[in-house]
Formats: structure tokens, sequence, C-alpha cells
């Protein structure tokens, strides 16, 4: 036989295009459409239905950029399509390219209630399933002009990203808005040629299936009279029948499709449009979820949830419905989808408590699916969270991003710091936007890493980031694909349902130990540091409003602000969403949020001023109480304890001039020699008798690169950035501040400005240093250097609720891949019996490297802080203007020491006015085990919870004691549910820990 394959498949593309599709909507008249276009911000569904409308045809242009316009359709079902079905198409000038990423619509009926949303993809309304003739229509839509910030050139900088820079020209051109047959025949054809289609590219040519999938086509494609399509298309697919019933291979993979709109609660669009966003999504699947009786939609984010309960009530019930007959399915148990690297450890576990809360209140649901596909990297202290959380399942999709290694599993156990395991699935299919196409389910087949081991995987299938779900066509093709020859098996289940299987067939998958680390995206860890000063500052000032505000309750009957906390903490998670914490949205998305965190900051501050002056008394005396939030000892207040002030001061520090220039810095502890460039060569321990600076060379060096990535300009930093770079040592002025022991230096360079604060506090190993850097770069990264004399293969860096290590060599290419990674209070290196701790109050970014020294053979590591950088999109003004840093030098440092130092510096003592002194609540006789949270149970028993962990990554056993008498003792998990009972010991409570463990107690008052 001839080979004629090519024929037949440029056949099959051209005449489906061209004619079979159009024939789905082989009649058509159009619609009477009107218009009313809301000024300034979107406006309620009352108002927007009552405005008074204008009218408009096809052709007219509306929309500037963010606007929201609402149409009104209308019309009559011709009497010749009585008995018919009918729909109406609404095209309000889409991309079919571009699902979520332009404009949208909410369809509304003549009553007001939401019906579907309408996105590229999905632009019909059903009007009837047998019409009347004569029948009236009226449909509204709330249409968002929401602008398209990642074009087909992307990454090119745009002023669209914020209402305030954007134009108002019209970015869209209504198209067709008609009433239309629906020929169900026929789309049903379309659907039997797109899934053959897609199988038949998949097979190889020398597959007898192809072959005969191929000759079927030829033949329904033969059977098709392309003037009398619909006529015709019943017995095109006749002879199609045969390969569509052609039963799988028992050996096939199965893939659990799971019902998904990945929905980003801001990115290319402010938070106010994601709250429409997933109005429109929910409509849609609500709506499919009626029509498809088996299909299973799965939606993760109890934010979004909330969102579609205050904003939109009426989808939310049937929402609930749907929850309730188990086809609607919450999973994730996180308040939203967080970035895991960067928010710290009580709100990592914070987002367990307040999603999975949500879920259990609203639907009495336990999620037990993890569920962060897109987020930029997965923190090692995540599985023990899982679990503390309740949850069993690990899911995620974004290390398929990774550019340099090839993960080796998708279905397997992840070991988190302390050897906590959670069964964990990345999808072989390599996206969580699935449409079942025949090339997907093909590469996941052959993507799939556990063959011969597992034979399951999962797909979540819908159109996402910008929202949208699933289709009525994927599903069709789901029913296709359920056992069909050639394909993977696909099913519609419950994400559950995948996991019970998968774990049950898989019990001894493969382990992997450690974080999840991104080979992509490192820069995230930078970009916008506003954003991430707002979130470090109001998550410490979170943890000492509950500190102090329980503190108050206990001693003095204090209001305890339950009210308060729990809106201020779920709005600090809702900003560690992965495209906010990062830095990766739009400049509105990041103006809105420095707003926000200063009104946040502001309200927890008045919060522990009010606890404070409670706890303190009224301040008659004229006396100062030194409180310390910190889990340390400090100031001569006990941790989470005050005392009243007066305690001797230690020797205070000097500065002296130093021969050549610069300036000596001394204390009880360190001499510090700062040359006349501003630049530290000699940080000396005196007790140690040690030198930390390598011999000849400098630290506090600013460094500035260049900083233009091959592609997604706020995420990535790509390696070549390190080959060009300049050393800031020009200084216009190195002198003495007013104190006279602090070296103040004044630096310019480019278009900006840096001024530096370096001093010794009196009697404390810690050199401090104080950036303040007016900063107007573009397309640069700022680095602050500090080489140090020691000699390791790895650095600890601080993550939630312990430290993990990282090596300082590139031996292989996974080691070589960290070249940027994330720390959260600090980074720590050591030789036996001496390390070097370099704390911080905001940064994340970090890279470090080492030389071997020609000259003494020694080894010089340098660790860098990562500073700022100023990317162009999606921002274009990223980071403009004035930050302020502060970091510190802490030689001679143990663990212990950093992590210590490392709360010094995000948590300093306060002073208020008063006379009393202030017990803590809960003590602990070991530093090695740390309190992360003292606060009151959220069910507002009462109760005092107290969670701490094992910092130093060793065992450890500690005592407890109450600062109040106590009836019981319960360990809990994260939700604060009593696990077990813990004797009492006399007055307090012996805790074994193992590395890393984390603890909750509940402790009951007597």
């Amino acid at each position: 036989m001839h080979n004629d394959r090519s024929i037949t498949e440029a056949r099959l593309t051209r005449v489906l295009e061209e004619r079979i599709r159009p024939a789905v909507y082989p009649e058509s008249v159009p619609l009477s459409v009107s218009v009313w276009h809301a000024p300034g911000e979107p406006v309620s569904v009352a108002e927007g239905l009552a405005a008074e409308r204008t009218p408009v045809e096809a052709g007219t242009e509306w929309g500037p950029a963010w606007g929201t316009s609402w149409f009104t359709v209308s019309g009559t079902v011709p009497r010749e399509w009585a008995g018919r079905t009918v729909e109406a198409l609404l095209d309000l000038g889409f991309d079919d390219n571009m699902p979520g990423f332009q404009c949208e619509g909410l369809v509304y009926g003549p009553d007001g209630s939401p019906l579907k949303g309408l996105n590229p993809r999905n632009q019909w309304v059903r009007v009837s399933e047998r019409a009347r003739g004569g029948e009236q229509v009226l449909l509204h839509v709330e249409a968002a002009s929401n602008p398209v910030i990642l074009d087909y050139r992307p990454f090119r900088p745009t002023e669209l990203g914020d209402r305030e820079t954007a134009d108002d020209a019209p970015r869209y051109r209504l198209a067709r808005m008609d009433l239309a047959v629906f020929d169900r025949t026929v789309w049903e054809l379309v659907q039997d040629l797109e899934v053959l289609g897609g199988l038949m590219a998949e097979l190889s040519v020398d597959s007898p299936r192809r072959w005969e999938v191929l000759r079927a086509v030829e033949r329904a494609l033969d059977a098709v009279d392309l003037q009398d399509v619909g006529g015709t298309a019943a017995g095109a697919r006749e002879e199609l029948r045969g390969v569509l019933s052609s039963p799988a291979h028992a050996s096939a993979h199965r893939i659990s499709a799971v019902g998904h709109a990945h929905i980003d609660s801001a990115w290319l669009w402010p938070l106010r449009e994601t709250v429409r966003k997933v109005a429109r999504t929910t409509s849609n699947m609500t709506a499919l979820l009626e029509d498809e009786p088996d299909f299973v939609y799965a939606m993760s984010q109890a934010q979004q949830f909330a969102w579609v309960k205050e904003h939109r009530p009426e989808v939310y019930a049937r929402v609930k419905k749907a929850v309730a007959e188990g086809r609607f399915v919450p999973v994730g148990g996180m308040w939203v989808e967080s970035d895991t690297n960067m928010p710290g450890s009580e709100a990592l576990a914070r987002q367990f408590v307040h999603g999975k809360r949500f879920f259990l209140e609203e639907f009495g649901i336990e999620t037990e699916e993890v569920w962060l596909p897109d987020s930029f990297g997965y923190s090692a202290a995540l599985p023990q969270l899982v679990r503390l959380s309740g949850s069993r399942w690990f899911l995620t999709q974004k290390i398929s991003w990774s550019r340099t290694n090839k993960f080796p599993h998708h279905t397997f156990w992840w070991e988190g710091l302390d050897g906590t395991r959670v069964f964990t699935h990345f999808p072989p299919i390599d996206t969580y936007n699935s449409q079942l196409s025949g090339a997907e389910v093909a590469h996941a087949v052959r993507n799939f890493q556990e063959k011969g081991g597992a034979t399951r995987s999962l797909a979540p299938t819908g159109w996402g980031d910008g929202g949208g779900g699933t289709t009525r066509e994927m599903l069709a093709r789901a029913k296709r694909l359920a056992d069909l020859e050639g394909s993977a098996r696909v099913v519609f289940e419950k994400p559950s349902a995948f996991f019970e299987k998968a774990h049950a067939e898989y019990p001894h998958a493969p382990v992997w130990v450690g974080e999840l680390y991104l080979e992509l995206h490192r820069a995230t860890l930078t970009s916008q540091a506003r954003t991430k000063q707002g979130n470090r500052r109001c998550e410490h000032l979170l943890y000492e409003a509950e500190l102090w505000a329980a503190t108050a309750a206990v001693r003095t009957g204090f209001p305890y602000p339950y009210e308060a906390l729990d809106r201020l903490w779920k709005t600090v998670l809702l900003h560690q969403f992965h495209d906010i914490l990062p830095g990766t949205s739009i400049a509105w998305v990041h103006r809105e949020a420095a707003r926000t965190y200063e009104e946040t900051a502001a309200e927890l501050e008045a919060l522990i001023a009010r606890a404070l002056a409670a706890l303190a008394g009224d301040g008659a005396s004229g006396g100062t109480v030194v409180f310390n939030a910190a889990p340390h000892e400090r100031a001569g207040a006990a941790a989470h304890g005050a005392v009243a002030a007066g305690r001797p001061a230690p020797e205070p520090s000097t500065a002296q001039p130093r021969e050549g220039g610069g300036f000596v810095l001394r204390n009880a502890a360190l001499r510090v020699e700062v040359d006349g460039r501003g630049l530290v060569v000699s940080v000396y321990d005196t007790g140690a008798d040690r030198e930390a600076v390598p011999p000849g060379a400098a630290a506090n060096l600013l460094q500035l690169h260049q900083d233009f990535p091959n592609m997604w300009d706020a995420w990535d930093v790509d390696p070549f950035y390190r080959n060009t770079v300049t050393d800031l040592t020009d200084a216009e002025t190195v002198e003495l501040a007013e104190d006279g022991v602090t070296v103040r230096v004044v630096r310019a360079f480019g278009t900006s400005r840096v001024v530096q604060r370096l001093s010794l506090p009196a009697g404390v190993r810690r050199l401090d240093v104080e950036t303040e850097v007016d900063w107007h770069e573009t397309e640069k990264f700022l680095k602050a250097s500090f080489p140090l004399d020691v000699h390791t293969d790895r650095v600890a860096a601080e993550t939630q609720f312990g430290h993990l290590h990282r090596p300082t060599h590139a031996n292989t290419s996974w080691d070589a891949a960290k070249f940027e990674a994330c720390a959260h209070r600090f980074v720590h290196l050591q030789e036996p019996g001496w390390g070097v701790a370099l704390v911080n109050d905001s940064t994340y970014g970090y890279d470090v490297t080492r030389a071997a020294r020609a000259e003494d053979g020694g080894t010089t590591t340098t660790v860098r802080l990562s500073l700022l950088r100023a990317p162009r999109f999606p921002d274009p003004r990223t980071d403009q203007g004035v930050h302020r840093f502060r970091y510190a030098l802490v030689p001679n440092a143990s663990v212990g020491d950093a992590v210590r130092e490392g709360y010094r510096v995000n948590l300093p003592e306060r002073r208020v006015p008063g006379e009393r002194g202030v017990l803590p609540l809960a003590r602990v006789d070991d530093d090695a085990v740390v309190v992360s949270a003292v606060k009151l149970a959220d069910d507002g028993s009462g109760d005092v919870v107290v969670r701490l962990y094992e910092s130093l990554g060793g065992r450890a056993r500690a005592r407890l004691t109450p600062g109040f008498a106590m009836a019981s003792a319960h360990v809990c998990d994260l939700l604060e549910r009593p696990l077990e009972a813990v004797p009492a010991e006399g007055e307090g409570i012996r805790l074994a820990l193992r590395p890393f463990q984390i603890l909750t107690l509940r402790l009951k008052r007597a």
C-alpha cells in the first residue's frame, strides 16, 4: 500500500477547521446589543443591571484597561428553530489563545442570577435544549476589559499593569453576538476527530493502530458531504465507531483527570479582579457539574471560597450544594497557594490552620491533599507541617520547569527536615492546565518515571492561571479516552481517590530527602523588596501581638483580640500567595500590598501597645519596662518576659581613627577595621584570637551586576549575571556619626545613592550594618558581599522551624544549580570550633562561593546577601525609591548563636513607661528548643497554646514551665486539636524532641 499518511492527516486538519467545526452552529441570527460603561471600579450587580444602556453593534470598540462594561443582549428564537438546541454565542473580542489573560465576562439571566463565565474557550450560553419558536432571549454580561500583559512578545515593559498608569484607549472590539442552532451530532464528530487525530499523531508510524485510525478517519472524511455536514455527520461518526470502541491494553497507564482552574490570587491582575475571576469560574464549573454527571472539579485556596461566599452568595450556594454531593472538591488545605520558601515558620503553619479550618467549618471536610502545583520550590519544612495539619498527601507540578536537572520521580515519598515523610505526586503530564489533548496524554505516559512500579498519574484538567476551568470539550475527550486502544485510560475522579490507589499500589516508592529546589525563578527571593519587608515585619508583629495579648489576658484580664488577629493573619497569608510575596505581579498588586502592609503594621503596633500598657502599669512612677519578645533571654529580661529598666550597661564600644584612613571599632569581644573606602578589612575575634576576613579581602562590599535574564524578568536571575560586576568602592564620605562610635559611609553610583551605618553594640559579638539605598537603577542586581576566612563545604540556611545545609561548591549539576537560594533570618558557616553567622531583618536571597588562596593556601568562602533588583516586567518601576536593610556579621557563632541573633534583629526589645516586670507565660530551660508562638487557643476557651521546635538539628530534652496554674496539658495538631495528654511533673512538663521536631502544646488553665 502506498504511504499517503501525510495527505490524509493534512486533509483532516483542513476539513475539520474549515468545514466541520463551523457546522456546529449551522444557523444563526444576530442579537440586539446595548452597553453601559461603568466609570471607575466595578459596581454592584444591582447597579450594573439597572444602568441605562446605549445600543451598539458587533465591531464596536470597548473597554479601556481595567474597565467594566455591562452589555445586554436580546433577541427572539426564530419559529423555524422550534424543537432544536439553541445557544447564544457571545464573543467579546476574544483571542482564542489567551483564556484567562484578557477580557472575560460573567453572564446573568433576566432575573440577575449568574449563569456562567465567558472566556475565549467558552463563549456559549445554553438558551434552550428544545427551543420554542418565538421565545424571547435576554441576557446581561458583566464584561471586564482586563488588558493583555503577557503578550505574544512576552516580557515587554508596559504601563498597563496599574490603572493609575494605563491609558484609556479601548482594548477590545465586539465580535459575534448571535443566537445560533447547536448541532450536537456535528459537535460530537468534532470531538471524535480531535481525539483520534491527536492519538494518531502520537502513535509510532510503525504501529498498526496508527494506520487503523488513519483509514477510519479517511472513511469518515469521505462520508462527510462538505455542503451538508449536518446531514452526513452521523454517517461519518459511524465510520469511526470501530476504532473508538477498541479497548486499551491491559497495561495501559491510568490517568485520573481532575477538573481544575488554577487561579492565581493575584498576578497580571489585581486582587479585586481575582474575586471576579473566581466568581466567573465557579459559575461555569457548577453549571458544568449539573450537565455532566461524571465530572469532578477540585478547587484549592480557602481564600477564594471565602471571596465567593462574600461577593457572590448565590454562586456560593451552588458551590456548597456541589460540595455536599462530593463533586466540587475542596483541596489543598491552605489559605492560598502560597510561596513556601519565604513565609516564616508560624505563617506557613497558619496557612494550614486557616485553610483547613475554613473547609471544616464551611463543609465539614478534612482536606487530606496539599495542592501546590505552581509555587516556586518547596521548603523542606513542609512534610512535617503537612502531617501536623492532618493531611496525608502532597501534589506539585512546578518542578517540571527546572532548567538544569530533570527531577527523577513522579510518585515518591518526600522526607523533610525532621524525617517526616509525605506521599507525593508530581503529574507527568507536566501542566496544571491540561486539556487532555493527545499530545499531553501521550507525554504523560512517556514521561512517567515510575513505570514498572506504579501505573497511575493525575492530570489537573482545565484552563488556569487566569481561570476558566474545564470545558465540555475536555470532558468529551475524557469519555473517548476512558478505554481507547493506544492511549492511557482516563477517568475523572477526586484527587483523594487517585492518592488512595496510587499509595496502595506503590507503598515503597522512592524517597527524596530535603527541599524541592526549583532550578528556575530564583530572583523571586529578591524582587519587590518592599513586599518582602512588609511580610517579614508583619509576621513578627503578629507573633508579638499574640504573645503580649495572651500574656496580658492571663495576667490582667486584657480582652484577647480574637477577631482582629484572625483577620490580620488572613491578610498576611493572602499576600504570601506565590505571585505576590515573590514579587512577580503587576505594579497595581505591589502598590496595594505596600499600603496593606502599612495598615496591618499600624493596627498591630496599636494592639501591641495596648497589651504592653496593660502589663507594664500606668507609668506614673516615671519608670521604664523593657519587653523582650524574643525566645531567648536578652537585656535582662527572660524570653517572652519584661523587666524594669536599670540594669548596669556593658562597657561601651569605642571608635578611633585608623592608620591609612578609616576607623577602628572596638568592644569587649571584637575589633573591626573600616578602611578609608568604608569597607570592612578586618573583623578580629579577640576571645578566639581569630580573624574573620581573609587576607586582602574586604567585607560589607556592595556589588552591582547587570541583570537581564533570558526571560521571566521579575522571576529569573541567570548564572551569567556573575560575568560582569562593579565593586562599589568609591565613597563620598567615611566619617563618624553623631554618637561618635558609628561609622557612616555615603556612596553614589549610577543614579542611586547609599548610606551605611556600621557599629559594634556594647558587650555583643556582632557587627551591625544599617543600609539605606535610594535606588534608581534599571536591570541591575545589588548584593552585599562578606568574604570569610572559613573552610567548609556547606552552609546552613534558616528555613521554617529549623535550617538546612546547602553546598558551598559546584561539584555536580545539582549543586551548581543552587547558585541563588533562600535563607530566612540567618546564614551560618562553620569550621570545627568556630563559625560565622550573617543575620538580616528582611532579605531572603543569598549566594555563596568559595576560592582557594594561593598566598597562604587558605579558603575564602564568600556569602552575599541579595538586596535589590530592577526588572521591568511585569512592573516597569520595580523597587524604585528608598529602601532600608539591617544585617549583621556575628563571628565565633554557633548555629544556636545564629538562631538567637536572627530573632534579635527581627524582634528588637520594646521600652514602655511602667513599673511592673512581667513573667513569661511559658519558660523553656533549653535554648535549643525555641518557642515560635504563645497565644490563646482560637476556640475562645482561654487555653494557652505554645508552639516550639528543636532548632539545632539534634535531640533535645527540655522542661516547659507555665507561668500560671495549669490544669492539664495536651500535645495538639496545628489546628489545636488535642492528640495526647502530657503528664505534668511538678509545675512543668518534660519534653523530648527529635531534630527539628515541631510540638504544639495546649495548656488548660486551672
